[in-house]
């Protein structure tokens, strides 16, 4: 699994998230652990405290200071845009579950789950309309990371965000230290059929792509996330690329608490 521990310098390079940049929203009270086993993951109620996305947050000392489980999990299921016409999301708006991605281009792990696990997801959730996949950028290997990102969103907005997706995660394996310039994310967008490559420059270094990377940073780093690979299925956290197994039990309950409690994305924006 990748972490922004292994480049601490770089990773806490984003300024924390202030209470005026998040008026939407209440401060997460969850922090996503990894531990070993089927299940993999463990979600523990917290209080975050220190930098946004570090580990050292502390436990909630009583149950008063803690939000109603039901606020939280409203909270959480808030996270989902569910937006139409989101470029970089896949799947009905109106999906019973929303599996809400963190990740990082130039992460292994990442790169594990896209060839692995996604196409299967995609085959037996994704297409029967079960469940909605939401990408996040959360770079944490530093300027690289970050120009990847800033790539990928430009890509979206030529509706070439997924294809881009792939093409990056099939080359990863290539050794080229300039994997990630300006001149080889081109090459990479050209290949993904992205059709104004002057355009998609010209968007790559744009206020708006480095706005948009930082506010799905920010909302990764309130919710608690640290590391990447990191996902949130409805109100489920799951870290790192598990076996297929983890995200299907995963995926089934969530959608069987929906249908039991009505909180099905047909009332989505």
């Amino acid at each position: 699994m990748s972490s922004s521990s292994s480049s601490p310098s770089r990773s806490s390079s984003s300024s924390s998230p202030s209470a005026s940049s998040l008026p939407a929203r209440r401060r997460r009270l969850l922090l996503i652990t990894a531990v070993s086993g089927a299940a993999a993951v463990l979600a523990s109620t917290v209080a975050l405290t220190g930098v946004p996305g570090s580990s050292g947050a502390k436990e909630t000392p009583t149950a008063s200071s803690a939000a109603a489980p039901d606020e939280r999990e409203a909270s959480l299921l808030a996270l989902a845009r569910r937006k139409a016409d989101d470029p970089l999301a896949k799947g009905r708006a109106d999906a019973p579950v929303v599996m809400i991605t963190y990740a990082d281009f130039r992460c292994s792990y990442c790169v594990q789950f896209a060839r692995e696990t996604e196409p299967h997801l995609v085959r037996e959730y994704v297409d029967k309309g079960i469940l909605r996949i939401e990408w996040r950028n959360f770079p944490v290997f530093g300027a690289e990371s970050e120009r990847a990102a800033r790539a990928a969103w430009a890509a979206g907005q030529q509706g070439r965000f997924w294809q881009f997706h792939d093409v990056v995660y099939k080359k990863a394996d290539q050794s080229d230290q300039d994997r990630f310039s300006a001149e080889h994310l081109r090459a990479m967008a050209r290949e993904a059929g992205v059709a104004d490559l002057d355009r998609f420059s010209a968007d790559m270094e744009s206020k708006a792509a480095g706005e948009a990377v930082r506010k799905d940073q920010e909302e990764g780093h309130d919710l608690g996330v640290s590391s990447t690979p990191s996902f949130l299925i409805n109100t489920t956290p799951l870290l790192g690329a598990q076996p297929l197994t983890a995200f299907a039990v995963a995926i089934d309950k969530a959608a069987e608490e929906a249908e039991a409690t009505g909180k099905s994305g047909k009332a989505a924006r």
